[in-house]
């Protein structure tokens, strides 16, 4: 599997639900910054990481899975924001897994801490699948994701 992770440089930042609304919706929770401002940031720390960065947001299930399916075929890393899919997308879970079982790293990353929120989003269908999940570190989570995803690509 570590040799699927040889030249792989492009890496597919996807976010799910309503992270279109960031910096409108709970911005107590989620900050005031909003998606343009989250993809710039990305782009520029995966330039820093010699990464080829191309985010990504829908509130479509359906094509949050299509985007994995792309990374597996295309053989891109993935730092996935699945947003209220975390807690119940058994087929976003199933495209996922599939990325890490084509030895892709797949970070899991949430702006708040799901863990400290309400009962119903303590539980992740995608944890179990993802590479590493970082959680409740605003949008440096995603930093912190990137810099996973690089290390994993520099030391297979």
């Amino acid at each position: 599997m570590a040799d699927a992770y040889k030249g792989r440089q492009t890496v597919l930042v996807v976010n799910g639900p309503n992270l279109g609304r960031l910096g409108v919706r709970d911005p107590e929770v989620y900050g005031r910054q909003d998606l343009a401002t989250l993809t710039r940031d990305c782009e520029d720390w995966g330039r820093q990481l010699g990464l080829d960065v191309q985010v990504l947001q829908s509130d479509d299930e359906g094509q949050v899975i299509r985007w994995m399916h792309q990374a597996v075929d295309q053989g891109s890393a993935v730092v996935l924001n699945p947003a209220a899919f975390t807690h119940y997308s058994y087929g976003l879970a199933d495209a996922a897994v599939q990325v890490t079982q084509a030895g892709l790293p797949l970070m899991e990353v949430h702006i708040s801490n799901p863990s400290s929120r309400e009962a119903f989003r303590r539980r992740s269908v995608i944890s179990p699948v993802a590479t590493g999940t970082i959680t409740g570190m605003g949008f440096y989570g995603y930093r912190l994701a990137l810099e996973a995803v690089a290390h994993l690509l520099e030391t297979a």
